[in-house]
């Protein structure tokens, strides 16, 4: 199979948010079939579901990867495991360590364990502006447009710049 580019979201609230993100760059670094090229700075943002949790900690990061899709996704959720990750079945609830394949090349998929582009991608400023960071801002988001328009359209409003790792 030949690479492609795959794009990966990355959220902590937990456990030292920063460090577990800072981590996760570094494991995705070892991903057997995949070399990373680029990662945002971090950004921490308002969390998305119940209120009574702490900020998230969020950064994009961008892979070549000769790996298929949910091989790919097999990986990350290792690296999700391995960080403490424990999926009680709450969504958008704290975590350790939320790994996303936001994008796979120019494929959608539309399965019941991936859907790619990532649900809510394009609403989502904590993954849209880090994601601008390391895209070209000629992007297409498939079936939902340039990413720079997208950018556009979403408020910055919440979202903090912080550093890199």
């Amino acid at each position: 199979m030949r690479s492609l580019v795959a794009y990966i979201g990355l959220g902590s609230n937990l456990a030292d948010p920063r460090q577990q993100v800072c981590d996760a760059i570094t494991a995705l670094q070892h991903l057997p079939h995949c070399r990373l090229i680029a990662s945002s700075r971090l950004y921490r943002s308002k969390p998305m579901g119940p209120a009574e949790q702490p900020d998230y900690i969020n950064a994009v990061a961008a892979l070549e990867t000769s790996l298929s899709p949910f091989a790919l996704l097999d990986g990350l959720q290792a690296i999700e495991q391995q960080q403490g990750r424990e999926r009680d079945g709450q969504r958008w609830g704290p975590r350790t360590l939320d790994l996303d394949l936001l994008l796979y090349g120019e494929q959608q998929i539309d399965d019941a364990r991936l859907k790619v582009p990532h649900a809510g991608l394009a609403v989502r400023n904590f993954v849209l502006y880090p994601l601008q960071e390391i895209a070209a801002d000629d992007l297409i988001v498939p079936g939902l447009g340039r990413l720079k328009t997208l950018v556009q359209n979403c408020s910055q409003n919440g979202l903090e710049l912080l550093h890199r790792c």
